[in-house]
């Protein structure tokens, strides 16, 4: 999703505590919206194996009249976690809790449209901004087709969250439309419901961010948006300790996956790709050699982003076959 301007102040009031214990379920709406991932003072603290009854923040965006798109939610401060541990996130639940969702094709942003940073002979893609009506019991999108002789068309939802992320290594602070090893803007269609999330620690407590609700979205958000809408959230937190990880790994009833972001397209998909097999020796006992050859036959890899600063790969490889 492209960045909008600024962090902003939201209109909502913040639930329950400030505080955690471990096996609680806590209800916390956000009442901040932050541009950025990176380390900043906590908007809660919770226990390992804490579930959060939450929502991403509702922005102007997601309006009729549109405006500017709301920040992510966190950070997060996850008690005990440390660098030398691995972050979990179940997620049990992700619906749309508002009526609309907007897409948008942008002159400057998207596949296959004008590079943002070159010059080129074809004219820019004309904006058009497109609102979509949420059925949220028959679980349905619906818009109109602005230059097509289909006048309407009307898709089914599949929700995820864009952005699940920690606070990046050292003092770096990236803009929430990038993706990388802290997780970020991967844009991958797998962090739905039902998918646990496995993210790097690179700070003490981890600072945990999510947001960039998605109704629905295409794999490699090809023209730059999903159906973004604002969402309801539970969320299971919690830690592997003494175990730590170099990117974010992805797994649900099917596959173990990992998420690798880079530009060129080649190298994510290596990132993506090797990762797996890493993961292949170390906790199921692959020899190397025997797991890059699995690969060529059983991976299945997904593009999930073409569009953010750094494009980003799913590689998954099919759990019927682990030991």
């Amino acid at each position: 999703m492209r960045p909008q301007p600024a962090a902003f102040l939201l209109l909502a009031v913040s639930f329950g505590t400030a505080r955690a214990s471990a096996q609680d379920t806590v209800r916390f709406t956000p009442s901040v919206g932050y541009p950025t991932f990176a380390v900043r003072e906590p908007v809660l603290r919770v226990q390992p194996g804490t579930v959060l009854v939450s929502s991403t923040n509702f922005g102007d965006y997601y309006t009729e009249a549109g405006g500017a798109f709301p920040g992510e939610v966190g950070p997060i401060y996850v008690e005990g976690a440390t660098t030398n541990d691995m972050l979990v996130v179940r997620i049990h639940s992700v619906k749309p809790n508002h009526r609309l969702a907007a897409s948008r094709l942008y002159p400057d942003f998207g596949g296959l449209s004008i590079d943002q940073g070159n010059r080129l002979v074809n004219e820019p893609i004309e904006p058009r901004r497109y609102v979509w009506r949420l059925d949220r019991e028959r679980m349905t999108g619906t818009t109109t087709l602005q230059g097509s002789r289909l006048k309407e068309i009307e898709v089914d939802l599949q929700p995820m969250l864009g952005r699940v992320a920690v606070a990046p290594a050292g003092e770096q602070a990236f803009t929430g439309l990038w993706p990388g090893d802290f997780g970020g803007n991967m844009d991958a269609p797998e962090v739905r419901e039902g998918t646990t999330v496995y993210l790097p620690i690179f700070h003490d407590g981890a600072y945990f961010y999510f947001g960039d609700g998605h109704a629905r979205q295409g794999h490699g958000e090809v023209s730059g948006t999903g159906l973004e809408t604002s969402m309801d959230v539970v969320l299971e937190i919690d830690l592997i300790k003494g175990k730590p990880i170099d990117w974010p790994r992805l797994e649900d009833d099917e596959y173990i996956m990992v998420a690798g972001s880079a530009r060129p397209l080649i190298d994510a998909f290596r990132i993506a790709h090797v990762e797996l097999i890493e993961w292949l020796e170390q906790d199921y006992g692959f020899d190397r050699l025997d797991a890059y050859l699995l690969l060529g036959q059983l991976a299945v890899s997904t593009v999930a982003n073409i569009v953010d600063p750094q494009y980003t790969v799913v590689a998954k490889f099919p759990k019927r076959y682990l030991p």
